[in-house]
């Protein structure tokens, strides 16, 4: 895992971002807000630390699909840096029949993982076909197989859930029975939602 700061302007909020597997920053970009933006990205170790965040009067976390389970392994045993937490289209139980990704579903993503499918893969996560991207096979699918062996991540609270209608990668009532009884917010949406927000805040 690394952290990566996306923008650095001595703000007085830090948003650190926990993003999905496979798809780069570039979806976050369009975001307005004069928060100072943290990337994680690429789950194969959860052993990054983060930056000194100390002079900020407010840090929050957002974390979508595979970032949210990657994000409750990583903050265990460690100081919660956050004051606020929005989960976006993922499960602390990320492969699992009832509550994340179905088991098969995931097996043959790992299997059959090309940049074909990745193309396939890129098009569910933002309902529409997207332009040919390059991939390191055997790096994303070591990071799949992490993914799996974590198995289920400890138990979090995030003040803000969202789950959007249109997901082809996390079963929307998959999630639904995941994070019964949180602060959840729909949106017609696909699993990548963010060109329905113009701002961070809306976010939280």
């Amino acid at each position: 895992m690394e952290f990566r700061w996306l923008k650095q302007d001595s703000a007085a909020e830090a948003i650190v971002v926990f993003g999905g597997w496979a798809v780069g920053p570039e979806v976050f970009w369009h975001l307005e807000g004069e928060q100072d933006i943290l990337f994680a990205r690429e789950y194969s170790d959860l052993d990054a630390e983060l930056p000194d965040l100390s002079g900020y009067e407010r840090v929050s976390l957002l974390a979508w699909s595979f970032g949210v389970a990657a994000y409750a392994h990583w903050q265990q045993g460690r100081p919660d840096p956050f004051q606020r937490k929005a989960a976006v289209n993922g499960s602390l139980q990320p492969v699992s029949r009832g509550a994340g990704i179905p088991p098969a579903v995931f097996r043959r993503t790992v299997e059959t993982l090309s940049a074909d499918s990745y193309q396939q893969f890129l098009g569910r996560v933002f309902g529409a076909p997207q332009d040919a991207e390059a991939l390191d096979v055997e790096a994303r699918r070591a990071e799949l197989l992490a993914v799996e062996r974590r198995g289920d991540a400890p138990q979090v609270r995030f003040s803000r859930v969202w789950i959007c209608s249109g997901d082809k990668i996390f079963p929307p009532a998959n999630l639904a029975r995941a994070w019964a009884g949180q602060n959840v917010s729909h949106l017609d949406a696909p699993h990548a939602p963010f060109d329905r927000f113009a701002q961070w805040e809306e976010l939280f």
